[in-house]
């Protein structure tokens, strides 16, 4: 029987639907990894995901909340009602309600395997060095999983298909896609894979991919790619059966449910009618991809929840003559395939609808929400820019919608009302749509979509554009509608009309209709969601490829069709190679070997332990934050009584509770941030305080209820505004260099410009999270936290609980990735957990949501770069004057580092003689900027090639002359006196040039540019050098602690953090190599205040030069300890026997490492007590050197792009560990291909918020962004005469970042053609993202983007603010 549910309001004599459900069951009863469950006890507010890490299953993870990350990905095997089989389907559980795994089977990454037998897919992905920091690895694993299940012998672009809703943030993705290649059997030329047909195929008997005759060719080849130990075999045959007890599973009606929350799970349309019409407001979920991120995010609350997605006769399809009658709750994933059905069964002409629908779903989403999203979904949310609802209203489909007792037919063409709102009534649902079929002849059905990023992205402007023609041509209906360009899903009235009656093939037909658009689509500057011009244009662009299109197919119009229009960009299947002979010549027993990540195999079978993953302490508590809400504020009110009212909510944490009102303030270099707000706010997102309830939701819930009262304030943005207000913190330093005003009296030339970069958000996988332990005696408490910091993390959570940092232990195990914004930012979140767990003596647990992370934890610092270059005719520059400014946000945190990096890194890898060069900080009103990859150099380094290539442009000389006549040589100085050695940029660059056939491919491009109207290709070849060490100078050392147990076993313990980075592999290969061990005899265990002291944070890129060489110099001791007895039982003895004599003889077999870095100390200018000073001594200990060389290819017409190759050459010295090291260049190349194209974060302008806190609206890099051929290389075969680092290898985690800017600079050459085509010789100034929208803009002059233009009005200002 169903729970006791609390009476919903009734109509009339209407039975009520407590008395309607009252016999349905209250149980749910599915299958979790092989094992039987039964729930009769069930909280109705949690999703699957929450149950699935309530129960102790945590590998699956929580990036995003939202869907948008795939880390929370399982696998649900059910029998399909659609096709009738058994079908294993990806799901976001972070969405999936727990409702709807019933009579299903729910299969984890721990159901598959472990570390001691994993699943081939988990131990592939594992030795292909697919799992770096591991957060992302258990839901890419299941994606994977789902493929092998699905598919017998899946093709490539199935494999690349699948991981389309997954996101990583560390791995560059090359390496995980080459494990999952593994699993193709196919042959490479099959047309499964795109190719022309493979010998079968064809009629022929097969040669094998690779032309030997041999058909495991590819299969044997992709197995032994990677050296021992080698892949294990996957036999499908071992998999987890579908559980007997399924097969014949009865799907029952149930109930359950609470006082404030109740669901309902009807099994037949009846039963749905008969809710329906006793409670009309029922909320209808199928597969919940909308309602969660509501209830999250939106804070919206649906005390009635009807789950439709068992219901059978929901999910069927049929075929008539005119049209295919589509269930409304036919999942999406099973409507792709009923679209290729319907092309067979109705052939090419009549199906263009069904075309056009998977067309539209194919870009919709990630296959996990393909897999529960359904059309009536679609329909009934009602977004303006869905992609499948401009097909549905272009193709005149009839939705097919049922009350109790009552069918009625609803014209997609008058469906959608207002924002929203649809003419469906209350008390009805969708219960099909019937999708009608083309003309055989003269109908011509075309859809369209740009967004930010091609794959899994909402769409900008979407279209479905239908036209139809009689035997004349002439136009008898027409049905242009398009999303993202109103509050609905909306046809272009003006246009539609124009052209009906009208000859198509006409040049005046054209020009009406684009004239007709204008009209129908005259948005002002300042419209919801923006980007007015770039909307207005691509609907007309649109248009225009959907003419020239249409005049192919009739041939007709041969004198005004263009047909370099109609193509859009396409991806192949992605490559890409490594030189893994790099390290040959200098590898030894263990160092120089590509070994795996040692927690690999652990994270990608979701055994690795991340701090929210701890297990749950007793009488633990949550907490979730109270953010304010104004960006500029006086604070006149905070009442949490609302909250602490609560049931389950414990105690409400703010300022007052920190150990004094100094202890509130923290921040370093400066100490100018408060933990808890006071008096005022400075930025949207500032913690006000927290509460502290029993569970996460009953804390999120009252930390909603808490009412904040405000006076608003004036606020400040963007540098631009900073700099007008004069808005600085007080930091000023310059770089001074020769006589810059001499040099540009004397030059030939003297050019000006600006550089402009925004940020970029960390999206580190992992949320800040930490867990505070107070313990019983002296105060003493232990601090879990997500930080690269954990020294600093000790000595502020001891500040804001008023003790002695020896009674704080700050410990580490894994971050979930980190890249910069965990330095810092983590800080924040620890100490509030700290003062709240000192507060109530009891355990506080809190991990961040996505926006919540965003909010708080800072971002990237934007940057403005305003410079003057003098230069000869010959192209030797020979002046630089620049002024730069970074914003720091509201704080100052470790703005005025990044800023000096930023200044160091200004000259690229070019001497210049005479330089002056000076930085401020702006102070604005925007979360507080911190510390990212790169820290400065890949902003300064952004100015000097973007001064590079519009010098170039104005010299009329190729820019990669410009930058071989003023690249550095060996031995030279930089413009802050420090000489250049072991330099070997100007060798790289030759070879990548050889190896990226660079001379050529431009000849090619020069072709192709000439031949295509619309699409063009752009080259760059961009070399980078990055100065190596903390510019604070006492951050540069590190400590280690190493024990040798009796038994012979190694425990390392030293100051870095493992995020993935690779850090604890090399330093337990340089121990084991050091102390002649097996690897597998040395382990770390965590980091720890308590172990090793006084550590720099894990940043610089300098991590393994300090804690490596601190481990060798405890190594050291060790060695010189254990000589005797190495010399007493020769070199065969194990450390088994060593230590065990040792430790009879009462040998201290522990050693404390320590290392410091030597020749360092820089003195900037300003320093007043010694001016002659200024611009002396060493900066960096030396520099890692790279080259890259792009191939791209955009779309002018609607600002789409892709990159076709990239090749790197990165020199790190002497690898330690190559696959490490490939892996951190393949990541920061992505991270940095991101931030230069696709990663752009907006402020909404009319509550000074953030827009961008998630994967929803901030795009990374997805698999399919990645190059199409992406080639990296070791430099190998020099020396390294200078290298005094740990095994004379280089950092090479930040530095190979911003040969990701290959692709924007390559983007603007691209560029360059397109204006000259149309004949305009301005120079091009591309601001930092290249986001598609700034590509369109860019283009500058063809007469689509002039019709498209959109002028503010006096005062009127956009939508967003671009910071």
């Amino acid at each position: 029987m169903a729970p006791a549910l609390v009476e919903m309001p009734t109509n009339g004599d209407k039975v009520s639907l407590a008395e309607l459900t009252q016999d349905y069951d209250d149980t749910l009863r599915f299958y979790l990894n092989g094992t039987k469950v039964e729930l009769d006890s069930i909280d109705p507010e949690i999703t699957l995901l929450e149950y699935l890490r309530g129960i102790g299953l945590t590998g699956t993870k929580l990036g995003c909340a939202e869907g948008g990350c795939g880390a929370c990905t399982v696998v649900i095997s059910q029998l399909n009602p659609t096709t009738g089989k058994i079908y294993h389907a990806s799901v976001n559980a972070c969405l999936a309600p727990l409702v709807s795994v019933d009579g299903k089977h729910v299969i984890t990454v721990e159901g598959i395997g472990n570390s001691q037998r994993p699943h081939p897919a988990q131990q592939r992905i594992a030795l292909a060095s697919g799992s770096q920091c591991g957060f992302c690895t258990p839901g890419i694993v299941m994606s994977l999983y789902a493929l092998l299940r699905n598919y017998e012998e899946p093709s490539e672009h199935d494999v690349e298909e699948a991981f389309d809703g997954n996101l990583c943030r560390c791995t560059g993705y090359r390496p995980i896609l080459d494990a999952a290649q593994s699993f193709n059997k196919a042959c490479g030329k099959s047309l499964a894979n795109g190719g022309s047909g493979c010998c079968m195929e064809n009629g022929g008997s097969c040669g094998g991919s690779n032309g030997t005759g041999d058909a495991n060719a590819v299969y044997s080849a992709d197995e032994k790619k990677f050296k021992t130990p080698d892949f294990i075999h996957y036999d499908k045959s071992t998999e987890l059966i579908y559980p007997p007890g399924l097969h014949k599973y009865q799907f029952r009606p149930v109930a359950f449910g609470n006082k404030r929350k109740k669901w309902y799970r009807p099994v037949t349309v009846q039963q749905l009618l008969e809710i329906k019409n006793a409670f009309p407001q029922a909320k209808l979920i199928g597969g919940s991809t909308e309602t969660q991120i509501e209830i999250r995010f939106k804070a919206m609350s649906y005390n009635a929840s009807v789950y439709v997605g068992d219901i059978a006769e929901l999910r069927q399809y049929k075929m008539e003559p005119e049209y295919a009658e589509i269930g409304g709750n036919v999942a999406l994933t099973d409507l792709e395939k009923i679209c290729d059905e319907a092309v067979e069964h109705y052939g090419d002409a009549k199906a263009q609808p069904f075309k056009a629908i998977k067309k539209a779903i194919r870009y919709f989403a990630g296959r996990q929400i393909r897999n529960v999203g359904t059309p009536a979904g679609n329909l009934a949310t009602a977004s303006p820019i869905s992609d499948l609802n401009p097909v549905f209203v272009s193709t005149n489909c009839t939705l097919i919608a049922k009350s109790l007792g009552k069918t009625i037919e609803l014209p997609m063409n008058t469906f959608f009302k207002s924002y929203r709102v649809t003419s469906l009534p209350e008390n009805a649902i969708i219960a099909a749509i019937r999708v009608p079929v083309a003309a055989e002849k003269g109908e011509y059905v075309r859809t369209y979509k740009q967004a930010k990023r091609k794959d899994d992205d909402i769409a900008i402007v979407n279209a479905c554009l239908s036209v139809k023609l009689d035997d004349q041509n002439v136009v008898q209906a027409a049905n242009l509608v398009y999303g993202g360009m109103a509050p609905i899903t909306i046809l272009a009235k003006n246009a539609s009309n124009f052209l009906v009656g009208k000859s198509f093939p006409e040049q005046d037909t054209l020009e009406g209709v684009m004239n007709a658009l204008e009209q129908d689509f005259n948005l002002p500057f300042g419209v919801p969601g923006g980007m007015a011009t770039f909307r207005k244009t691509l609907a007309l662009s649109f248009f225009y490829k959907f003419f020239n299109d249409v005049l192919v197919n009739i041939a007709a119009g041969e004198k005004i069709l263009d047909r370099e229009a109609i193509p859009e960009l396409e991806r192949g299947i992605s490559k890409g190679k490594k030189d893994h002979d790099a390290s040959i010549g200098y590898s030894q027993k263990i160092l120089g070997k590509a070994n795996p990540h040692m927690a690999a195999l652990k994270q990608c079978t979701g055994e690795a332990q991340y701090t929210d993953d701890i297990p749950v302490q007793k009488n633990e508590l949550y907490g979730s934050l109270v953010l304010s809400t104004k960006a500029h504020a006086k604070l006149l009110k905070v009442d949490a009584s609302p909250a602490l009212d609560m049931p389950g909510v414990a105690a409400w944490i703010d300022r007052h509770d920190v150990a004094s009102p100094q202890a509130n303030w923290w921040g370093a270099p400066v100490c100018d941030e408060v933990f808890f707000a006071e008096d005022e706010v400075f930025t949207a997102g500032q913690p006000i305080g927290m509460v502290l309830a029993d569970t996460p939701q009953r804390a999120l819930a009252g930390a909603r209820a808490v009412r904040v009262t405000y006076e608003e304030l004036p606020a400040i943005f963007t540098i631009e505004e900073a700099v007008e207000k004069q808005s600085f913190f007080n930091h000023y330093r310059y770089i001074h260099k020769g006589d810059v005003e001499k040099a540009f009296a004397e030059c030939d030339h003297v050019f000006q410009g600006t550089a402009r970069m925004g940020g970029q958000e960390h999206f580190y996988l992992e949320t800040n999270a930490a867990i505070a332990i107070p313990k019983p005696e002296d105060g003493e408490l232990e601090i879990w936290s997500s930080t690269q910091n954990p020294t600093e993390t000790q000595a502020y959570v001891a500040q804001v609980t008023g003790v002695a940092n020896n009674k704080i232990v700050s410990k580490v195990k894994r971050l979930g990735g980190g890249f910069g914004g965990k330095e810092t930012r983590s800080i924040q979140l620890a100490c509030i957990v700290a003062t709240a767990a000192n507060k109530t003596r009891r355990p506080v647990r809190c991990m961040l949501n996505r926006d919540e992370d965003i909010m708080t934890s800072g971002q990237r610092h934007p940057f403005l770069g305003v410079w003057k270059i003098g230069v000869n005719k010959d192209g030797k520059i020979q002046a630089l004057k620049a002024s730069v400014f970074n914003n720091g946000g509201w704080s100052q945190d470790l703005s005025a580092a990044v800023v000096d990096r930023g200044l160091s890194h200004i000259d690229g890898v070019y001497n210049i003689p005479n330089v002056d060069v000076e930085g401020r900080i702006c102070k604005t009103n925007t979360v507080s900027n911190s510390a990212f990859r790169g820290f400065g150099g890949p902003q300064g380094m952004f100015i000097a090639e973007t001064y590079m290539s519009e010098v170039a442009d104005r010299l009329g000389m190729p820019v990669e002359k410009l930058r071989e006549i003023n690249m550095y040589k060996s031995g030279e100085e930089t413009h802050f006196h420090q000489e250049l050695e072991d330099w070997h940029v100007p060798l790289m660059w030759k070879q990548v040039k050889s190896e990226f056939n660079y001379d050529e491919k431009r000849a090619e491009v020069e072709k192709f540019n000439a031949e295509h109207k619309w699409q063009k290709k752009g080259l760059a070849l961009i070399p980078t050098k990055f100065g190596i060490s903390f510019t604070a100078l006492f951050l540069n050392q590190a400590g280690a602690l190493i024990h040798i147990y009796h038994d012979g076993s190694i425990l390392v313990a030293h100051g870095g953090t493992e995020m993935g980075q690779g850090l604890h592999t090399k330093i337990c290969m340089i121990v084991a190599e050091a102390l002649q061990v097996p690897l597998s005899e040395v382990h770390i265990s965590e980091t720890a205040t308590n172990t090793v002291a006084n550590t720099s944070s894990t940043a610089a890129s300098a991590s393994s030069d300090l804690n490596g060489y601190a481990a060798y110099n405890a190594c050291v001791q060790l060695n010189e300890r254990l000589k005797p007895y190495r010399e007493k039982f020769g070199p065969d003895a194990t450390m088994k026997q060593l230590a065990h004599a040792a430790y009879f003889d009462r040998v201290n077999l522990s050693a404390n490492g320590f290392y410091k870095t030597p020749e360092i100390g820089y003195i900037w200018g300003p320093n007043p007590p010694d001016p002659s000073k200024e611009n002396t001594g060493k900066m960096f200990f030396y520099f890692t050197q790279g080259v890259a060389a792009a191939e791209v290819l955009i779309d002018s017409l609607t600002g789409d792009w892709t990159p076709l190759r990239t090749d790197i050459k990165m020199d790190v010295g002497r690898s330690i560990n190559p696959a490490i090291d490939y892996g951190q260049i393949e990541g920061a190349y992505v991270q940095g291909q991101g931030l230069f194209t696709t990663e752009e974060s907006l402020w909404h302008r009319a509550s000074g918020q953030i827009f961008t806190r998630g994967p929803g609206a901030y795009k990374i890099p997805g698999f399919r962004d990645i190059p199409q051929e992406f080639n990296v290389s070791l430099l190998k075969d020099v020396e390294w005469k200078n290298l005094r680092t740990i095994q004379r290898s280089r950092g090479v985690g930040e530095p190979p970042l911003f040969m990701g800017s290959v692709v924007f600079f390559a983007i603007r050459d691209a560029l360059k053609y397109v204006r000259m085509q149309w004949g305009n010789d301005e120079i091009v100034c591309l601001r930092s993202p290249a986001t598609p929208e700034r590509i369109r803009i860019e283009c500058a002059a063809d007469p689509i983007l002039k019709r498209g233009h959109v002028e503010p009005k006096e005062g009127e200002k956009s939508f967003f603010i671009h910071i």
